[in-house]
C-alpha cells in the first residue's frame, strides 16, 4: 500500500509523516525505515525507526532514488513500513513526471507487503491522475 501525504510547502507534511512513523512503532512487527535528504528531523523519530539521509549516499535523480529504495527494502525481509519525505525533491523532478517511480513503489509494496508513505509538495488538485489513487 502506498499513501501520499501532500500539501503546499509549510503545511506540515513532514510533521505528519514523522507522526505516522512514530505511531507505527506501536503496531509494527517488522522494521520501519525513514528516508529523507536532511538530518534535520533525525531526533524527532523514535529510535526504533531506522533513519536514512540519502545525501550521505549521493542519491540524486529518480533512477538513483528508485534503486536506493529497492536496495533498502532488499536489505531485510523484515521491512514493514517505509517512509519517504520529499520524494520529488530527492528525485529532482516534479511529481507529474514521476509515474515510473510510483509504479515501481506500488509493485515493490505489493510484492513485499509494505506500507509506503510518501510526502509530495503539492495540493491534491495538483497531483497527477496516476498518484490520486494513493491519497
Amino acid at each position: 500500500m502506498i499513501k501520499i501525504i501532500c500539501g503546499p510547502k509549510g503545511s506540515g507534511k513532514t510533521k505528519r509523516i514523522i507522526n505516522a512513523a512514530n505511531d507505527a512503532v506501536a503496531v509494527a512487527k517488522g522494521h520501519l525505515v525513514f528516508i529523507t535528504d536532511t538530518k534535520r528531523y533525525m531526533y524527532d523519530l523514535k529510535r526504533e525507526v531506522r533513519f536514512i539521509d540519502v545525501s550521505d549516499y549521493s542519491v540524486a535523480g529518480e533512477d538513483s532514488l528508485c534503486g536506493f529504495i529497492k536496495g533498502v527494502i532488499a536489505g531485510s525481509y523484515d521491512n514493514e513500513y517505509v517512509f519517504v519525505d520529499g520524494v520529488a525533491r530527492i528525485a529532482g523532478k516534479p511529481i507529474k513526471d514521476m509515474a515510473q517511480l510510483f509504479y515501481m513503489l506500488e509493485k515493490v509494496a505489493e510484492m513485499r507487503d509494505l506500507q509506503l508513505y510518501v510526502t509530495c509538495s503539492c495540493t491534491e488538485d495538483e497531483l497527477p491522475d496516476f498518484a490520486k489513487k494513493y491519497l
